[in-house]
Formats: C-alpha cells, sequence, structure tokens
C-alpha cells in the first residue's frame, strides 16, 4: 500500500483531512510540520511545536518537524519533500478547501518532487466540514482571531455544536479560511486519546490575537 504524509497545521481542517484520507484507505505514514524557529511555534495558529509532537503521539503518527524562517522556508519545504521521496513515500495530503493561491503553490512543489498532491476537502461548503468534524467528534480550541475579522472574545472557544452553531452569526468563512481564526485540534477519530492542554496566557499584537496553550 502507497504511504502518505499529511501537512499539519495542527488545527482542526488538517485533522479532518488526515482523517477523511485514512478513511478513503490511504496508509498515512507521517506529518509534516514547519515551525518558526524564533518562537518555535506554528505561524499564524501560534501552538508551541512540543503540542504538535503530543497530537501526533496521541494520533500514533510519526512527525517530521522543522523549524523554519520566512526566507528559508521554501528550501526547508522543498528538502522535506525530497526526504520523503528517498523514503518512498507517494503524496502529501493538505487541508485547503478554496483558496486557489495557496493550493497552486504547494502542488506545483509537490508534482515538481514526483509526489502526489491530495485534497480531500477541496471545494466543500466550509459550513459543511466545519459540521462534519464536530459531527464525527472532533475537538479543536481557537488559538488566533484576526482582530478586524472576528473579535478576540472568541479565543479560547471550543470548536463543538455550539460554536458550529455560532459562527454563522459571524460575518466569515465558518472554517476560518482566510484566517479569520486558527486552531489547535485536541479529540476526534484520528486521535487515539485527547491531547491534554491548558490555557495560558493571551496576547495581542495589533492585529492578531493570540492564546497560549500549555501541556499537561
Amino acid at each position: 500500500m502507497n504511504r502518505y504524509a499529511v501537512m499539519w497545521s495542527g488545527g482542526k481542517d488538517s485533522a479532518l483531512a488526515a482523517d477523511r484520507a485514512r478513511r478513503s484507505g490511504l496508509d498515512i505514514a507521517c506529518l509534516l510540520n514547519f515551525y518558526d524557529q524564533e518562537s518555535g511555534r506554528v505561524r499564524f495558529h501560534a501552538t508551541r511545536a512540543e503540542l504538535v509532537a503530543e497530537q501526533a503521539a496521541a494520533a500514533g503518527i510519526a512527525i517530521r518537524q522543522y523549524a523554519t524562517s520566512w526566507s528559508d522556508f521554501e528550501p526547508a519545504f522543498r528538502g522535506a519533500l525530497d526526504a520523503l521521496v528517498r523514503d518512498g513515500v507517494a503524496g502529501v495530503v493538505f487541508g485547503d478547501i478554496h483558496l486557489a493561491d495557496v493550493r497552486a503553490w504547494y502542488e506545483e512543489r509537490v508534482r515538481t518532487a514526483g509526489l502526489e498532491h491530495v485534497e480531500p476537502l477541496w471545494g466543500e461548503p466550509p459550513r459543511d466540514l466545519l459540521d462534519e468534524f464536530v459531527a464525527t467528534g472532533g475537538r479543536a480550541v481557537i488559538t488566533c482571531c484576526e482582530t478586524a475579522k472576528i473579535d478576540e472574545s472568541w479565543l479560547g472557544r471550543i470548536v463543538d455544536e455550539h460554536f458550529a452553531r455560532d459562527i454563522q452569526n459571524v460575518p466569515i468563512d465558518p472554517c476560518g479560511e482566510n484566517g479569520e481564526y486558527h486552531s489547535f485540534a485536541f479529540a476526534g477519530p484520528l486521535f487515539a486519546r485527547p491531547v491534554r492542554w491548558s490555557a495560558g496566557e493571551t496576547r495581542s499584537d495589533g492585529r492578531f490575537a493570540q492564546l497560549d496553550l500549555v501541556g499537561r
């Protein structure tokens, strides 16, 4: 059976894409995670790299983590793809929904490396995807809000049926596909056990408000 990697931010869309890929019969060999080398956190999500590693442990899936700066992200990404090819991995699964420019950037590089580019969520209504994540037992916590689009009070909200209902009243993409919010998935069918975390301090740079999560 061909083996696949999953591009892993740690958020709910990554988790749903990985779960869908596995349910479709793909063998998930590893997660690929890139984080900011200066802060030790996933960009925008603000999740600590060690908590992302805890997600992989809870899922029972190997993880390959890469600390990068903005300037060396692309060569690091290409290097990670080359390593997958050497290890016999067939393709990479992504959690994109409708941002064509983002998909095109990754797809060109994945295919150039000789790997299959897989998008299990592509083109589906974000509301339906959010409902599916929740209905299958997925749970996540909101870790980042772009405050011009969604109020800071959403930080720390659990993505559950109440969140899925309430977010419909906010004029944004329900999945936050345009960067309105980011999340940390901690439970669901992908995980053999929940990922334990506690809420730390909040911080804001004037554009993004972020919640620090601490492992337990």
